[in-house]
């Protein structure tokens, strides 16, 4: 382990020596291509599988599933205690929290799971600490809670996203639109919609050269960089959104909290006094993108007690009857659906067939 993180150091006191022009751009993409790779081994090391960390992997229950990742001592056990009314151990030391505690709480009908991940320390991603199981299970969740203590809260929100980065977590990006297709002859091939300002065939072709890859196609759609190709050509990356919980405001004043509502995907609280959670969960709401599908069988009633939840870019119906049991689809013959998906009440829908929130939905079956 220690002999890839002195590769990866050496690599990264080059990349610091080297001048950023026109001339070292291969060589720069090079040596994040380099470093890509063995943060790749740190996070999945060669051999057999080793054995899982004490009491960190929970089992996945609910809709949605949200992690709060944070340093130690920032109230991440806090906020989870007063938000779920789970116990997770709370104390004026760091490091209270030593395994995963999960949680979990109702919401507009759907169940989150919520999970108190251990503190991170500097250096997680590397395996310092705890940190390589903690950020594992953060790669599982559907959302990303980062807890920050208001009163220092910039060093730590760096410190953390780097950490998160180098473990192929991208928070709040959406994919890069770049087309990536392996062949087996023809060379590199290399198709730009937009001037490039940094990327061109020679280091496209170097970038490639380190993963062996000699024959491809590439189509850049937008100004990409080396970061966002190295990327696709891993195509190990988890694109999450992530919310900054800005915590303890009750030491700040009222012109300072002015200020920390202006910043993008921010909730200041006070996990302690109960401050701004509703602002918190209506957040929570609009960035995990649920949708919330009511069942009616036939001649009765909607049941809006239990709604079926399906996330925004899996709502058709066949994903509704895959959700309700997987014979349904078998027997479906059309289904009947109320709601703002459909012109007319009730609409005779089939199996691909798009649902918005909160619709109504009865399914006919094959006689």
């Amino acid at each position: 382990m220690s002999t890839i993180l002195e590769r990866i150091s050496a690599i990264e006191a080059e990349m610091a020596r080297t001048q950023k022009n026109k001339a070292t751009a291969g060589h720069l993409g090079l040596l994040k291509a380099r470093i890509a790779k063995l943060r790749r081994e740190l996070i999945t090391p060669k051999g057999g599988g080793g054995g899982t960390g004490e009491g960190f992997d929970v089992a996945k229950t609910g809709d949605a599933r949200i992690g709060f990742v944070g340093f130690p001592s920032v109230g991440k056990s806090t906020l989870l205690s007063n938000l779920a009314g789970v116990y997770s151990e709370v104390a004026a030391y760091e490091f209270t929290t030593l395994t995963t505690v999960p949680g979990c709480i109702k919401y507009k009908g759907a169940k989150i799971q919520l999970l108190d991940l251990p503190g991170i320390i500097e250096g997680a991603k590397d395996g310092k600490g705890r940190g390589r199981q903690v950020i594992a299970v953060a790669r599982t969740c559907s959302l990303i809670f980062i807890v920050l203590d208001v009163l220092k809260p910039l060093k730590h929100k760096k410190l953390i996203e780097h950490e998160l980065e180098g473990f192929g977590l991208r928070l709040n990006k959406s994919p890069p639109n770049i087309v990536f297709r392996r062949k087996d002859k023809g060379g590199i091939n290399l198709q730009t919609m937009v001037p490039q300002s940094e990327l061109d065939l020679d280091t496209v072709k170097t970038i490639l050269s380190e993963y062996r890859i000699h024959n491809a196609d590439i189509t850049l759609r937008y100004d990409a960089n080396s970061d966002d190709l190295i990327d696709v050509v891993e195509g190990n990356r988890i694109y999450l959104p992530c919310i900054y919980i800005l915590n303890k405001i009750d030491q700040i004043s009222i012109e300072e909290l002015d200020i920390i509502y202006k910043i993008p995907h921010t909730v200041p609280i006070s996990a302690h006094h109960k401050w701004n959670f509703d602002d918190l969960l209506e957040k929570m709401w609009e960035y995990l993108k649920l949708v919330r599908i009511y069942t009616k069988p036939k001649g009765q009633l909607p049941d809006y007690g239990s709604p079926i939840v399906l996330h925004n870019e899996r709502k058709s119906i066949e994903d509704f009857c895959n959700k309700l049991h997987r014979t349904i689809a078998k027997e479906f013959k059309y289904a009947l659906v109320w709601g703002s998906s459909v012109k007319h009440m009730p609409q005779k829908v089939g199996k691909d067939h798009e649902l918005n929130d909160e619709d109504v939905v009865q399914i006919v079956k094959k006689i």
